[in-house]
């Protein structure tokens, strides 16, 4: 006999307010246990909310657009069989009383490649520009905000008492934070910000015909973090050149040997490896400025995020614990992550906890570019198209392929001269590939 089930938004960790950008059931559906039934969109990810019991669709309670939080009714499910998941019940405090099973619980942590979305002043309640003041640490842990806002409201210097919140019953979320913080630098009578007279508003059509895209909501995110990155960070790119001839040689040679097992390994796999060395070689590459810039975090773990150039978007995937994977396990993740990525499959735990990130452009071209710091890691390294070149070696010069190298770093942690030690460290490893067993 049927029995009608609720079937509620899991934990999806400290987010609230995400949006639905996909509904794939519709009532009448018969699904099984995990068929996916709706996709949300969060911090530069989407993370698909699967069934946790196998049934009849008898009613979809979302549409495209809404936003949703832990807790919240997606269906209404016709279930004849016992088999149920863990509930939401335990996770879920505002709803006690409801013991529908959910999908199983989804953890993923506060991204550290995203940046929240910017969320613009619409309501004439909020409060006018203030300009900054000295965080109010108890101010801060008594506002009505989640640990990861009150993290973020400290990065930023906002002050969480002079911000009021959208959320549920008054809570501050990270767009309330950002919201404020924009008005902050870009009123000129507040004090604030930097100062810079805003953009005129232009009627392009005066000039001839025009059409309008609007930007997805990973390219708005990624601006928002790039243009604070690049504001707040004092970059400096130090360039560099890689003799890769021999690497590319046995890069092919390794292809040939594994190509019954379809591993293909690329220049992106030697890097990492490359990078894993240079970390160990120069720990402070490997580090964050803590809340206050008044102390450095040495990670003892090495984790490298690899930007991703998908349909939607530039979005920045993490591999974990590249000290422990061979080159074939790398290059086999490599391939994984970034066919998920492409597919929106990435959870927002996927692009957190990076240590030092890679850009790059040698599928496309170019000879060097400057690439943005993924704060709050404080080194990126950018690549580009290897090219044959003359190089004068042993009274001759002989034909070799040489790989440019871009690292962009934070000049509050790293001197130009380790910058310089960095990349002449990665050039004399990826140029000698016997010094990556060392």
């Amino acid at each position: 006999m049927a029995t009608e089930k609720d079937i509620l938004v899991p934990d999806i960790g400290d987010f609230e307010g995400v949006e639905v950008i996909e509904i794939m059931v519709s009532p009448g559906d018969s699904i099984q246990v995990e068929d996916p039934l709706i996709s949300l969109e969060s911090d530069k990810a989407a993370m698909e909310i699967p069934s946790p019991l196998a049934g009849t669709v008898k009613d979809v309670k979302v549409s495209i657009g809404d936003k949703v939080s832990q807790g919240d009714l997606l269906i209404k499910m016709d279930v004849s069989s016992a088999e149920t998941a863990p509930t939401v019940e335990e996770s879920a405090p505002e709803q006690p009383k409801k013991t529908t099973p959910s999908a199983p619980p989804l953890k993923p942590q506060a991204p550290a490649t995203p940046a929240p979305a910017l969320a613009a002043p619409t309501s004439a309640q909020r409060p006018p520009p203030v300009a900054p003041s000295p965080i109010d640490e108890a101010g801060i842990r008594k506002a009505h905000a989640s640990p990861s806002v009150r993290k973020f409201a400290r990065e930023l210097g906002a002050d969480l008492a002079q911000i009021t919140g959208t959320g549920n019953k008054g809570r501050i979320l990270k767009d309330d934070v950002t919201a404020f913080i924009k008005r902050v630098m870009t009123s000129a009578s507040a004090g604030g910000g930097l100062g810079v007279a805003p953009m005129p508003e232009i009627d392009f059509s005066e000039f001839g015909e025009i059409e309008t895209q609007p930007l997805t909501k990973i390219n708005k995110l990624t601006g928002q973090f790039l243009h604070r990155n690049w504001v707040t960070v004092p970059h400096v790119t130090q360039f560099d050149e890689a003799d890769i001839t021999e690497l590319e040689a046995f890069r092919k040679q390794l292809n040939e040997e594994h190509k019954t097992e379809g591993a293909r390994v690329t220049v992106l796999a030697f890097l990492m490896k490359a990078l894993v060395s240079a970390l160990k070689e120069y720990p402070r590459f490997n580090s964050s400025l803590d809340a206050t810039g008044e102390n450095l975090i040495l990670k003892k773990y090495i984790h490298i995020g690899v930007a991703v150039d998908t349909p939607a978007g530039l979005v920045v995937p993490v591999i974990r614990d590249c000290d422990r994977r061979s080159l074939i396990e790398l290059a086999n993740e490599l391939i994984t992550v970034s066919a998920r990525a492409r597919e929106k499959k990435l959870s927002p735990a996927d692009l957190s906890g990076g240590c030092i990130s890679i850009s790059s452009l040698g599928g496309i071209g170019g000879t060097a570019f400057t690439p943005i710091v993924n704060s709050p890691e404080v080194a990126i390294l950018g690549v580009s198209r290897a090219q044959m070149k003359p190089v004068y070696k042993d009274g001759e010069f002989v034909p070799r392929l040489i790989l440019p190298l871009s690292l962009s770093y934070d000049h509050r942690v790293i001197d130009g001269a380790d910058g310089a030690r960095f990349t002449s460290f990665l050039n004399k490893v990826l140029s000698d590939t016997r010094r990556l067993l060392l």
